[in-house]
């Protein structure tokens, strides 16, 4: 289904996130839209050389976006958690990086300031 759908919920969603995100899933209700949503297995470019190995995801959070033709949304936003090989310790994408020097409106901006603020423990 999602693929069949793929090219209309690129107009909907911010491009960061079709780019880092894969769309796992989207739940409708009358009042609502439900984006559930796993950040991609794809290693950090600001990490440089470290190699790490993926090591699932972190606890989903929610976030609420603006409404889409008057339905609330939310991203169900799934997080992933990498190990550096060498030292072993637990490594996530910093959403601040991600966000400086991309075009993108104040208000997406503020929506990454609010993933950066669940950070993973």
């Amino acid at each position: 289904m999602l693929d069949s759908h793929a090219s209309l919920l690129k107009l909907f969603l911010p491009e960061i996130v079709i780019e880092n995100f894969d769309i796992m899933g989207v739940i409708q209700d009358p009042e609502t839209f439900h984006f559930q949503l796993e950040e991609r297995n794809n290693t950090p470019e600001e990490w440089g050389g470290i190699k790490v190995q993926s090591k699932g995801f972190f606890p989903e959070i929610q976030v609420q976006d603006f409404p889409i033709r008057g339905h609330k949304v939310f991203y169900h936003i799934k997080r992933r958690r990498w190990i550096d090989t060498e030292s072993k310790k637990v490594m996530y994408r910093d959403w601040t990086l991600v966000k400086k020097g991309t075009r993108m409106t104040g208000e997406f901006a503020a929506f990454l300031k609010q993933i950066s603020q669940y950070s993973p423990e």
